[in-house]
Formats: C-alpha cells, sequence, structure tokens
C-alpha cells in the first residue's frame, strides 16, 4: 500500500460560499480548484433541486440548501487513490474533527456537512475503497451520530421515495457527512444499526416515527 506524504495530509475544507468566489487559498492540490467548482455546482443543480424521478416533492437533498445559505457546508480535495486506503481513512477522521468545529448560527447544528470529493479514485477499485473506508468508520459515524455516504457515477442505492431513482450519483466521487437527524427515520428502518444512536438521540419522538414507518411499511 502506497502512501505519500502529500496524500497524508489533512484535507483542507472550504466553505461553499468562498469556493462560490473562487477564493480557494494556496492548500488545494493542482486541479482542485475545478474539482471544487464541479462539486459545488453538482451540490447546487442537482441536491439542492427538485428531480422528476425523487418520488416527492422538495429538493433531492431537504439539508444541502439550507445548510449552504446557513454557510456550514464544507467541501474538499484529496489525491488519493485507490492504493491509498490508510491516507484515506485518516483523512475522514480529520473531516470528522472539522465537521464539529464548523461554527453554526443558531438551531443550525444539524445542518453542517462536509464533503470530500476524490477524483483519483472514479475507477472501480477507487470506489471500493471509499467504500471500505466508510465500513471502517461505522463505529464512529453511529456513536457520534453522524451519517457518512458515499456518491460516485455509478451508486446503485436506491431512494426511499422512489426506487427506481438513484439519489447517491455524483460526477465525482465523495464521501460526506452530515448529522443524524429526526426525519432519518427512513434510513434508520433501512440500517437497523442506526437505532441504537437514533433513539438516544431523539428519544420518545424518534420511536414514534420508527413505530410510524414500521405501520407505513405493514
Amino acid at each position: 500500500m502506497t502512501i505519500s506524504s502529500s496524500r497524508d495530509l489533512g484535507l483542507n475544507f472550504l466553505p461553499i460560499s468562498r469556493i462560490a468566489i473562487r477564493d480557494f487559498g494556496d492548500d488545494v492540490p493542482p486541479g482542485g480548484g475545478a474539482t471544487l467548482l464541479e462539486v459545488a455546482h453538482w451540490m447546487r443543480s442537482y441536491l439542492m433541486s427538485a428531480h422528476p424521478d425523487l418520488g416527492r416533492t422538495g429538493d433531492v437533498c431537504p439539508f444541502a440548501g439550507q445548510a449552504a445559505r446557513a454557510d456550514v457546508l464544507r467541501i474538499a480535495v484529496s489525491e488519493a487513490g485507490p492504493d491509498d486506503l490508510l491516507a484515506i481513512r485518516r483523512q475522514m477522521l480529520g473531516a470528522f474533527a472539522t465537521f464539529d468545529a464548523i461554527p453554526y448560527p443558531r438551531g443550525m447544528a444539524n445542518f453542517r456537512a462536509v464533503v470530500a470529493a476524490f477524483p483519483n479514485c472514479a475507477s472501480r477499485d477507487g470506489v471500493a475503497a471509499l467504500a471500505a473506508v466508510q465500513k471502517s468508520l461505522r463505529r464512529l459515524s453511529f456513536a457520534t451520530a453522524r451519517m457518512v455516504g458515499v456518491f460516485h457515477q455509478e451508486a446503485e442505492a436506491q431512494g426511499l421515495w422512489n426506487p427506481a431513482f438513484r439519489p447517491l450519483r455524483a460526477p465525482i466521487p465523495l464521501i460526506a457527512i452530515r448529522a443524524l437527524v429526526e426525519n432519518d427515520a427512513a434510513f434508520v428502518m433501512r440500517h437497523p444499526l442506526l437505532a441504537p444512536a437514533y433513539l438516544r438521540r431523539f428519544r420518545f419522538a424518534g420511536g414514534k416515527r420508527l413505530i410510524a414507518r414500521l405501520w407505513t411499511r405493514a
């Protein structure tokens, strides 16, 4: 396994508001500015917009638009490739710390999100490496009530409201971290290992939502 020193460093997460004005600073890797712009454009044109195949009204991601407006959304670019598994994991552990350090307006803590782009992981092996890192972070994500998702061009995860929709498809491979929120009951039903963290966080209200989902599925 190869890990170059540059790839093993923490990622430089930038607010989406800075990316919009191309204020990239000095720590973005070569070509990273173009990647940041592409990811930001995809988020605004896809995640923060309606889609005819979504199966419900509203934006594809009900959180991303509010996160951008509150300026609690951060994006970074990694140079890591398929063979840099340990580096990717270290970078994502740093992303958890970045997430916790994002300043937020009152009432907006749950809208914080960080997105790491991995343009060198577009191959099958690269996507597999990102999925392996996601799996390795599962215990941490459950303990901290965080959702960790992998997006890529051929993602096959089905939509909650329309099984034919593929909500996790993105032009560049990404790993995203956001807070587990009360409205995630449907995700918890799909991934029961989230249930303890969900119920610990939302208690009675969360339990009512899970029961409601059970009745909906019955």
